[in-house]
């Protein structure tokens, strides 16, 4: 059932208004990074620092980031806490995006930075603005309303700031109502090649018949994969991409040489590109076929290759008239994307494998940890007589699909039993873990950063031992979690926070807070968390001791170091608070110490959870083999023996699950059959 942006408006209102509550934040504060949070999960943006300034001479900003493509993003906020949708107008969007350019060009050329106070986030900012000025290569302004725009704005052109080119976005109501309600839960690129560069791409069909999928064969222009990449960035990588790139640097020298040296070679040199999209409209020419438009193009495999293009021509000024480069294009219905999309990028990708790469949506791990979001209770809150669960979005959207196809009677049932505010997402997730294990300045890089750092840590401990991620994991995750948002709402209301580096700050009291317990040799009792569903107040006052500390510390940034936010990123910033620690524990309530509990009765709470975990995956493999037939398993054994594919171990076991149910195969023999499904399937044998 979808809804109206009208309705829209009134639950992103309050989803604001709640979270607000929640962190004891300012509303513009949770409008801003509820917003920021949709930017960076489908790619738009790479992160966001909330940093609000707004000064009589007709300056204004409400955040920023600095990305690694050499842009600056500058958000400009139109939000009033209005009860009702109401029409942002030309002149409205005219009048934000002046202050916006107002601010920029007070901070490059005319030293905003000495009015403002040294410790403030919108110093950093300004100061940073002009000591990077030289190297802004894009400058991205970006309008943030929770109005609807005019139907008479169609769009902004292209302009210039300082010299900078610049570029005009608007995310308002109706637009993030678009992006929330489409099938992919991303808004998809329109790329008019004709329009964009004057002419469609020659292409070749490589699909036979009406029953199959489409798909084409391409030669891309270099220049024209850098220009895509570089007026859209991440947002043309597919997700396990982006996230590949985040944790593996952007220029390969391989491929830099190449261009450098041989660019007459770089098409039989390099492997080529391999995308998806949703669909191509396509043009007879004469001479040919040319695609002319590609909705939603998704570079699934190429990324290196995409990126490097576009840095080696910025940076080396690298002539890219005469490189050319395959691409393979298969359309893929949005309907499907989710479970195709990331098998093309697994299969594409398996020459350079990586961890983080083929750390999908489905991997084992998100799914595992999914099934026991649905099937766990949380206790009841103290007060409330209702256990609830905490809904892990392992996909975007999962949480609201779950609802789509509901009355109105159960989404109220459904939303009593998964609280909006218990909702978490993977990149939650992997700040929530990142922090405790004491990686605080991964989290300050951002979402995606952080999260490809978690995903490459969490895929080698996977191969290693997954049996470790299990319901006792899941509690411990959760029971961060908890902590974690609890800090956000501390902070926030201590009489010393300034309203900035917040989500600073709580990443490095966290990590603290582990690093004390863990120098005593103890770990705080997150089961008891679990239990109570929140911190008590010994908790709380020593989070508080701890954030102030760590907020004295990093507002008093290295020398040559101005903007505070980019100080949280280095590992010095971590290295100079550990030193502190001393400091801080005897400030320490003493009821704190009686609360913790041993490392060695963590590790032995956290070994049988293991042992458990290991019982659970061999009833379900021998839940997983009984629901086959005995005639299927007698099919593989069959077409496999014919390929010299089986050992006589694995001959051995298939013959007993021939025989079900009059036999029955053990958990271990379970686990090798379900390992013969795997290579039947890849040798394309029909496996129910």
């Amino acid at each position: 059932m979808e809804t109206s942006v009208a309705e829209f408006f009134h639950d992103f209102r309050q989803e604001t208004l709640a979270g607000a509550e929640a962190s004891s934040s300012f509303q513009l504060a949770a409008f801003m990074e509820a917003v920021a949070t949709e930017l960076v999960e489908t790619g738009f943006v790479e992160g966001f620092e909330f940093c609000h300034y707004r000064a009589l001479r007709g300056m204004r900003v409400d955040g920023y980031w600095f990305n690694d493509e050499g842009a600056l993003d500058l958000f400009v906020a139109d939000f009033d806490s209005r009860s009702e949708l109401s029409t942002l107008t030309r002149t409205d969007v005219d009048a934000a995006f002046k202050r916006l350019a107002s601010f920029f060009e007070a901070s490059a050329a005319k030293g905003l930075s000495t009015d403002l106070e040294v410790t403030s986030p919108e110093y950093g900012l300004s100061r940073q603005i002009a000591d990077r000025k030289g190297s802004i290569r894009q400058l991205n302004l970006i309008l943030v309303s929770e109005r609807a725009i005019s139907d008479r704005i169609q769009s902004l052109p292209d302009g210039e700031i300082q010299g900078i080119p610049t570029r005009y976005n608007i995310w308002d109501i109706s637009r993030l109502h678009r992006q929330r309600s489409s099938r992919s839960h991303k808004e998809p690129l329109d790329l008019d090649f004709t329009e964009m560069f004057g002419a469609g791409i020659p292409c070749l069909p490589a699909h036979l018949g009406s029953g199959t999928y489409q798909s084409y064969l391409m030669v891309m222009p270099a220049e024209v994969i850098s220009g895509l990449y570089a007026k859209f960035g991440a947002r043309l990588l597919e997700q396990n991409v982006r996230t590949f790139l985040q944790a593996r640097g952007k220029v390969n020298k391989g491929i830099r040489t190449t261009i450098l040296t041989e660019p007459g070679m770089f098409f039989a040199y390099n492997n080529g590109i391999t995308a998806t999209a949703q669909s191509v409209e396509v043009a007879d020419t004469g001479s040919g076929l040319e695609i002319t438009r590609i909705l939603d193009l998704q570079i699934v495999n190429g990324g290196q290759t995409t990126a490097s293009l576009f840095h080696t021509r910025r940076k080396d000024k690298a002539d890219l008239a005469n490189i050319f480069v395959q691409m393979k294009l298969s359309v893929i219905d949005s309907d499907q994307s989710e479970i195709i999309v990331p098998r093309i990028s697994e299969y594409a990708n398996t020459q350079n494998r990586v961890n983080a790469a083929d750390f999908f949506s489905n991997h084992p791990f998100h799914v595992r940890m999914e099934e026991f979001s649905r099937r766990l209770w949380a206790p009841a809150q103290q007060g409330a007589q209702r256990e609830t669960k905490w809904f892990y979005e392992r996909a975007r959207g999962q949480y609201a699909d779950a609802q789509s196809k509901l009355t109105p009677g159960e989404q109220k049932r459904f939303k009593a039993e998964n609280p909006k505010p218990q909702m978490f997402t993977k990149t939650d997730l992997a700040k929530f873990e990142n922090t405790w294990d004491e990686h605080p300045r991964w989290v300050n890089l951002g979402a995606q950063k952080n999260f490809a750092k978690y995903a490459y840590r969490i895929g080698k401990e996977w191969d290693k031992s997954p049996d470790t991620f299990n319901e006792f994991y899941f509690r411990r995750a959760v029971a961060r979690g908890i902590v974690f948002r609890a800090l956000e709402k501390l902070v926030s209301s201590q009489p010393w926070y300034n309203g900035g580096y917040r989500a600073n700050i709580v990443a490095y009291t966290i990590a603290v807070l582990s690093e004390i317990a863990k120098r005593h040799k103890q770990r705080l009792d997150f089961q008891r968390i679990w239990n109570d569903q929140g911190i008590n107040r010994t908790l709380e006052q020593v989070l508080s001791i701890i954030a102030k500390a760590v907020n004295d510390d990093i507002t008093k940034p290295a020398q040559g170091i101005s903007n505070i936010s980019e100080w949280c990123k280095k590992d010095a910033c971590w290295t100079r608070i550990q030193t502190q620690i001393a400091r801080i524990e005897p400030d320490l309530p003493v009821e704190f110490w009686d609360e913790l509990v041993s490392a060695d009765e963590a590790a032995t709470e956290a070994k049988s959870a293991k042992k458990t975990q290991k019982i659970d995956n061999g009833i379900d493999a021998q839940r997983r083999v009984l629901e086959i037939p005995a005639s299927h398993w007698a099919n593989i054994q069959h077409a496999l023996s014919a390929k010299r594919l089986l050992s006589p171990k694995e001959v051995g076991i298939l013959r007993i699950a021939a025989q079900i149910p009059s036999k029955i195969p053990t958990e271990k023999q379970c686990a090798v059959l379900l390992e013969t499904i795997e290579k039947a399937r890849e040798e394309g044998i029909s496996v129910p």
